[in-house]
């Protein structure tokens, strides 16, 4: 059951993904453009800000090494693949589709990083001069998947004490 309720997650997480690169790639040009203001609200601001990440989260560990991307997607391959055992055996409804999330937006970035040595980043939000990292739906995906996961670990109701024969 749970695998029938986390793959279609991280499948449309994925489709979301992928589609949404191509259109910042293809359609808007960004890597030429380099920025598109979309929403100034106040101090608020929403822009397309082409980004090429060569490490991991918010940049971390970037390298100019040559296998350095090939190590990263292996590595998100490989923690995808342990997170989809996980939600095989996933216990609630939440944790599948947390678990979806998480995975569709590490095979988004493992694609990228296959496809291009870096990951596709362009949503950059900010608010009174400060910027928060550039990121893609998958990131977003990871963030809001694993925080949905500590919320349930954190939440979810105690089973009572078991009653004995």
């Amino acid at each position: 059951m749970s695998l029938r309720l986390g793959l279609p997650i991280a499948a449309g997480i994925l489709v979301a993904d992928q589609v949404s690169k191509w259109w910042i790639l293809e359609v808007a040009r960004l890597p030429e453009v380099g920025h598109i203001p979309l929403l100034e609200a106040g101090p608020f601001g929403l822009d397309l800000t082409m980004v090429w990440n060569r490490g991991v989260t918010f940049g971390l560990l970037s390298g100019e090494g040559a296998w350095n991307h090939i190590v990263l997607a292996a590595l998100a391959a490989a923690i995808a693949a342990f997170l989809l055992r996980w939600m095989a055996r996933a216990e609630n409804r939440l944790t599948a589709v947390a678990l979806g999330a998480v995975v569709g937006g590490a095979i988004g970035n493992v694609i990228d990083r296959i496809r291009f040595g870096a990951v596709v980043d362009f949503v950059d939000t900010h608010a009174w001069g400060w910027h928060w990292y550039v990121f893609n739906v998958a990131d977003a995906a990871i963030v809001c998947g694993v925080l949905a996961l500590v919320a349930d670990a954190l939440f979810r109701p105690k089973p009572g004490p078991k009653e004995g024969p």
